[in-house]
C-alpha cells in the first residue's frame, strides 16, 4: 500500500506538501483505496436557501414556453380589452401608447433580470463544482491506471526472470543428459576410457 507522499513524488514529481488541495485529496484517497465519486449536484441542492430555490424557479418559469404563451395572451387581452372599451364607451383605462402596460412590463423586467442573473450565477457555481469534481475523478483514474501499469510491468519482469531461470535449469538438464548419453554410448561401443 502506498503513502500519499510516495504517490506525490512518484507521479507528480513534487513533494506532497507542494500539491494543491485537490491533488492532495486524490493522493490521499488513492493511498487509502477509497472512492472519490459522489453526487455533487445533490450535495449542492441540499445546501440551497429558500431564496436560491425561488430564483431557480423564477428563472425556470421565465425561460419557458408557458411564460411566453402567458405573456402573449396577457398582451393580446390587454390590447383587446382596451380596444373593446374604446369602441363601446369612447374611453379606455390605458390609452393607445399603453403607458400603464409599458410600466408593468418595465417593472417585470426590472424584477426578473436580477433574479435570472442570480440563478445563472448559481448554475455557474454548480458547473464549476462539477468540473472540479470531474477533474479529481479524472486525476484519480489516471493515477490508478499508472499504478496498474506499474504492477503489470513488475509482474512481467518477474515472469521474465522466472522464465529465464527455468530456461537455465532446462539447459543444465539438457547438458547433463547430453553428457550422460555420450558416456553411455562410449561405454556401449566399447571404447577404452583413457
Amino acid at each position: 500500500m502506498h503513502k500519499p507522499a510516495e504517490l506525490a513524488e512518484k507521479f507528480f514529481g513534487v513533494p506532497y506538501e507542494s500539491l494543491d488541495e485537490r491533488a492532495k485529496n486524490v493522493a490521499r484517497l488513492i493511498a487509502e483505496r477509497k472512492h472519490i465519486a459522489r453526487n455533487s449536484a445533490k450535495e449542492l441542492d441540499a445546501a440551497t436557501t429558500r431564496g436560491q430555490r425561488a430564483a431557480d424557479a423564477v428563472a425556470a418559469f421565465g425561460g419557458s414556453w408557458i411564460f411566453i404563451t402567458c405573456f402573449i395572451v396577457i398582451m393580446v387581452v390587454w390590447v383587446g380589452l382596451n380596444s373593446l372599451i374604446l369602441a363601446r364607451y369612447s374611453e379606455t383605462f390605458d390609452p393607445y401608447p399603453y403607458i400603464l402596460l409599458n410600466l408593468f412590463l418595465s417593472m417585470l423586467a426590472a424584477i426578473q433580470a436580477p433574479i435570472i442573473l442570480m440563478a445563472q450565477n448559481r448554475q455557474s457555481y454548480k458547473d464549476r463544482v462539477s468540473a472540479e469534481h470531474d477533474y479529481e475523478i479524472n486525476l484519480k483514474a489516471e493515477l490508478e491506471i499508472m499504478l496498474l501499469h506499474e504492477k503489470m510491468d513488475g509482474l512481467r519482469e518477474q515472469q521474465w526472470t522466472e522464465l529465464l531461470n527455468i530456461q537455465k535449469e532446462q539447459m543444465e538438464v539438457l547438458k547433463s543428459l547430453l553428457v550422460s548419453s555420450r558416456t553411455s554410448s562410449d561405454t556401449a561401443s566399447g571404447s577404452p576410457a583413457a
